[in-house]
């Protein structure tokens, strides 16, 4: 990656696990692990 203190570095990581959370996550309530893990491939 880049340099301590850069704060641009995994920007576009975060923002994605942000969408994920938001459109997915947080929308669902998983009764199983492997029903949260079959959702986020999915998507």
């Amino acid at each position: 990656m880049s340099r301590k203190g850069n704060c641009y570095d995994n920007a576009i990581t975060e923002t994605f696990f942000k969408t994920l959370k938001v459109e997915l996550v947080y929308r669902e309530n998983f009764k199983t692990r492997a029903e949260a893990k079959l959702a986020i491939f999915v998507y």
